[in-house]
């Protein structure tokens, strides 16, 4: 089998497009219709169907591109079994992470880890938990971080600690200087919110929804900051990472209100595909994480 004519097959396929394919590949799009063709020629069947500018899988098409998802998966594994080899000088670390853990936590094991491997340079990426699970799956990090559990058959997940989330408040709130806080305290207050969808957002949720506690949105914001500065001009309450509002809780700008009961918590989880080659400077970063004991 031609393996050039393979990927223009993969790629056409995997982008939606024969032009998206030849950008991508560096070539013309008659040369990737040709090496279809070339393709389709030699095994005398058709793989794909085009009906103007949509390309459909026949079904000895779905079988190969399922195989040649696995040969190009592999191929990329390969190379970074090789770049392992390499020097350690001048390797880097690829993360991408929720916003959360890469502003919060991520930077003292970063500090922690370069301290050791100073030869080592990291880039990091602050993406969604949806991006990041995506760049994951699609082998373009080396190790992913995430605000809220997902399973997939292709993904390693662990989960790397447990936070705490508070109750913030003004100063001047009605809530700021009770003792604790029941279910019925919060009912019908002023919520300022994450937006929808948001792992924060899910696990507020899921306490109000535990509680049967039904507060009124009244702002949502898609930043943590924002959400603190609301707070603080009197806005509203808000529940949120205690870590993320230490600073205004020090200070006394911000005010957290104890709940009567269990804490109510969220967790982070690091993500690897399963078939992610793990370099020497890789399984230095995951071994300062645990060592770290952010569990």
């Amino acid at each position: 089998m031609n393996l050039n004519q393979l990927k223009l097959f993969y790629l056409s396929i995997k982008r939606r497009s024969l032009s998206a394919a030849a950008a991508e590949l560096n070539i013309t799009q008659p040369a990737v219709t040709k090496g279809i063709q070339r393709l389709q020629e030699y095994y005398e069947i058709r793989f794909v169907e085009r009906v103007g500018k949509k390309l459909t899988l026949t079904k000895a098409g779905h079988a190969l591109y399922d195989i040649a998802d696995s040969i190009f998966s592999l191929e990329k594994v390969a190379e970074e079994r090789i770049r392992s080899f390499q020097v350690e000088q001048g390797r880097q670390i690829n993360i991408h992470t929720s916003e959360s853990f890469g502003a919060y936590y991520l930077p003292a094991i970063l500090h922690r880890f370069t301290s050791a491997h100073p030869a080592v340079s990291v880039k990091v990426d602050i993406l969604s938990t949806e991006k990041v699970v995506e760049t994951t799956l699609a082998l373009q990090n080396d190790i992913g971080f995430i605000s809220y559990p997902v399973k997939h058959a292709k993904l390693i997940l662990q989960e790397v600690l447990e936070e705490n989330l508070v109750i913030i408040v003004a100063p001047g709130h009605r809530l700021a200087h009770k003792a604790a806080l029941t279910p019925n305290d919060l009912a019908g207050e002023a919520m300022v919110m994450h937006e929808q969808g948001s792992a924060l957002q899910r696990a507020i949720e899921k306490f109000t929804d535990e509680q049967d506690v039904r507060v009124s949105k009244h702002l949502e914001f898609s930043n943590n900051e924002a959400i603190k500065r609301a707070v603080a001009e009197g806005d509203g309450i808000a529940i949120i990472s205690e870590k993320v509002a230490a600073e205004e809780i020090r200070t006394a700008k911000l005010i957290t209100v104890p709940l009567a009961g269990p804490p109510v918590t969220r967790s982070f989880f690091m993500i690897q595909r399963k078939d992610k080659f793990i370099s020497r400077p890789l399984a230095g970063l995951v071994d300062v994480i645990f060592a770290m004991q952010t569990k």
